[in-house]
């Protein structure tokens, strides 16, 4: 399957927000959502994609497949379609976000999403810090990642 990776628009908002609530629904169905599916369309279109460093995916079709939110070295957020997992989009963003900042990165990933875990250790991140979760709106135990080129 090809995929074109662009700088997501106002216009894609609501594309990277139904990619980021199928995603995190099929990969984390026991992790609690802080917010309502409203919520998160509201904070892609109105705070999220406007700042400017938001990637989507589209496949052949143009069917959203997958975004990215990277800043400051830090990918805050990381979602493929559910569908699309397996087909070498995830190593494209990676690549991606590690060409940006080349300096190094880092992420958080929850202590439960074990795939993430293989993904990321498998593309040369390192586990650097584990918490119970009481930082985050999920009140969910989670684990930053840190890469170094």
């Amino acid at each position: 399957m090809s995929f074109t990776i662009g700088t997501a628009r106002s216009e894609d908002a609501e594309d990277v927000a139904e990619v980021w609530l199928r995603s995190y629904d099929a990969a984390l169905p026991g992790v609690r959502r802080a917010h309502t599916d409203d919520e998160v369309r509201g904070w892609f279109s109105y705070v999220i994609v406007p700042a400017g460093r938001t990637w989507i995916a589209r496949d052949a079709d143009g069917a959203a497949a997958g975004m990215m939110v990277l800043e400051d070295g830090v990918i805050e957020q990381l979602y493929l379609a559910p569908e699309r997992r397996g087909q070498g989009l995830g190593d494209r963003f990676v690549d991606l976000a590690k060409e940006l900042s080349p300096a190094g990165l880092e992420l958080w990933t929850f202590q439960v999403n074990a795939p993430a875990h293989r993904f990321y250790e498998r593309h040369g991140f390192a586990a650097a810090e584990r918490t119970d979760g009481a930082t985050n709106e999920e009140r969910e135990p989670d684990v930053r990642y840190v890469w170094k080129p």
